[in-house]
């Protein structure tokens, strides 16, 4: 049996976007339209696909909701820029368009938890954003007073390709 070799260095071409497959469509778009996908989401393509699949298929989702798997479960969320900045979690988009909350080893639960907070009382937040604030803030605050719930902070690992900068020759 060959050995298959794991490789994070970029492909000829470009990446792979979505993990089905997929094919490039050119498109022409009025441009107010073109300002509404970025708002779904600033890749055009993947908003495209999102809106479509939200179309066709099973009921929306939560802006924060548990993706549970066994006895665990993790906090899944519609992708925010306004949670990425104002506390400084990053988060590891998922093929299905929505994200994993993950931060920095030396921020806590608790910290993520009062920032949040913050972000909601401060009253400056988009629709959409106030919804994955107080999606992330519902689950983290019943998750800590459960009693049969135990909160863990986990670090996963994440591999991220280097991309090498391509040297233009002049002509």
């Amino acid at each position: 049996m060959a050995k298959r070799k794991l490789s994070l260095s970029p492909r000829r071409g470009r990446p792979r976007k979505f993990t089905v497959p997929s094919r490039p469509v050119t498109l022409t778009l009025p441009d107010h339209v073109i300002d509404a996908l970025r708002r779904v989401d600033t890749d055009l393509g993947r908003a495209i696909v999102r809106l479509a699949e939200t179309a066709v298929a099973a009921p929306p989702r939560r802006a924060a909701e548990l993706s549970a798997f066994g006895g665990r479960a993790v906090i899944v969320v519609t992708p925010s820029r306004s949670l990425e900045r104002q506390t400084g979690a990053a988060l590891l988009h998922l093929p299905d368009g929505r994200a994993i909350i993950s931060f920095d080893r030396s921020m806590t639960v608790a910290q993520l938890e009062l920032m949040i907070a913050d972000a909601l009382e401060a009253g400056n937040l988009a629709p959409a954003d106030r919804e994955v604030f107080q999606g992330v803030a519902e689950i983290l605050r019943s998750a800590r007073r459960s009693s049969d719930t135990t909160l863990s902070q986990r670090q996963i690992i994440v591999l991220e390709s280097r991309r090498r900068s391509r040297t233009r020759r002049s002509a």
